[in-house]
């Protein structure tokens, strides 16, 4: 994993202070998830011009309609997760590789499925050396068949719909964590793969970074 040293603007401090106002403030209640946000340098996983905005309490724009979602909402996701040991996850969004990080540190095997290709490159560097962790370069709502099933999906972004694709390669009683984009309003929702499908609900409204590729098909106007 990249590290940061000599650092001059305290991102230590700052990492501590992001689980103290972000974290703890809002039901980031998963020790576990604590103390790997806690650990993970998150300003090795944004470009180094925006380093010094690494932990503030909003997304991070990547350009190309990207961005890195706020700790708060990759927090409590992955709390609402309910995460074991064991795990076998798909990260559908990996981008620079930011949340793969956590996971690995929790779980036993990470698939981390990203669609752009300086994304892909940026999470290769970032995640070098971790042996948990696979990344997949690929269309987000395709995931990656050849591994399923798993134990948990982790889209880490707001999404309109989860496509039945993804669904597919989750085990039956399998949990789903997702933000969803509700008439323009972002939301972080949890749920289960049950044998018919899934079932979803959210539990909070928050701001969450947009996934692309995942409009709800509009019906068609005479």
């Amino acid at each position: 994993m990249m590290t940061t040293s000599n650092d001059p603007l305290n991102f230590e401090a700052m990492r501590h202070a992001m689980v103290a106002s972000q974290l703890r403030t809002t039901a980031v209640n998963d020790q576990r998830v604590v103390v790997q946000m806690t650990r993970v340098p998150r300003e090795a996983f944004v470009p180094e011009a925006l380093r010094a905005v690494a932990y503030r309490d909003a997304t991070i724009d990547l350009g190309q309609g990207r961005a890195v979602n706020l700790p708060m909402a990759t927090g409590r996701l992955l709390t609402e997760a309910y995460l074991e040991a064991g795990d076998r996850v798909l990260l559908i969004g990996a981008g620079t590789g930011y949340t793969a990080a956590l996971l690995a540190g929790i779980v036993a095997e990470v698939v981390a499925v990203e669609e752009n290709a300086e994304l892909f490159a940026a999470a290769r560097t970032a995640l070098a050396g971790e042996n948990k962790i696979v990344l997949v370069e690929g269309a987000l709502s395709a995931g990656h068949v050849a591994g399923a099933p798993y134990d948990v999906l982790v889209i880490d972004g707001a999404v309109e719909e989860i496509p039945a694709a993804l669904i597919e390669q989750v085990r039956v009683g399998g949990r789903i964590v997702t933000g969803l984009v509700d008439h323009g309003v972002t939301r972080l929702a949890s749920g289960r793969r049950t044998e018919g499908g899934h079932g979803v609900r959210a539990f909070a409204d928050a701001e969450c970074a947009i996934l692309p590729g995942f409009a709800r098909p509009r019906a068609f106007q005479f």
